[in-house]
């Protein structure tokens, strides 16, 4: 499956506040550190393994604590309709 943002949403730096959000139709998201690493590999072209291995590979960790951590917040951000496969 590949992730991708939803029609109107998206990812952008909001500098006056130092700090990343992703803005959607009438509402925003203040993703942590960790949701903001797995985002900026959200760009409709990767699918959720390729996210696991690029995030597995950068942070030199366990590609299954990886992958158990990365799907499910996906399927959160699918349900509030922040990304769509």
């Amino acid at each position: 499956m590949i992730p991708r943002f939803a029609r109107g949403v998206r990812l952008q730096e909001d500098k006056a506040r130092g700090r990343w959000i992703v803005m959607a139709p009438e509402r925003m998201f203040v993703p942590d550190e960790t949701a903001l690493e797995v985002l900026r590999l959200v760009d409709g072209a990767r699918d959720v393994d390729a996210i696991v291995d690029a995030l597995a590979a950068r942070f030199d960790a366990p590609r299954e604590e990886i992958a158990g951590d990365v799907r499910p917040m996906l399927e959160d951000l699918v349900e509030k309709g922040a990304l769509t496969w």
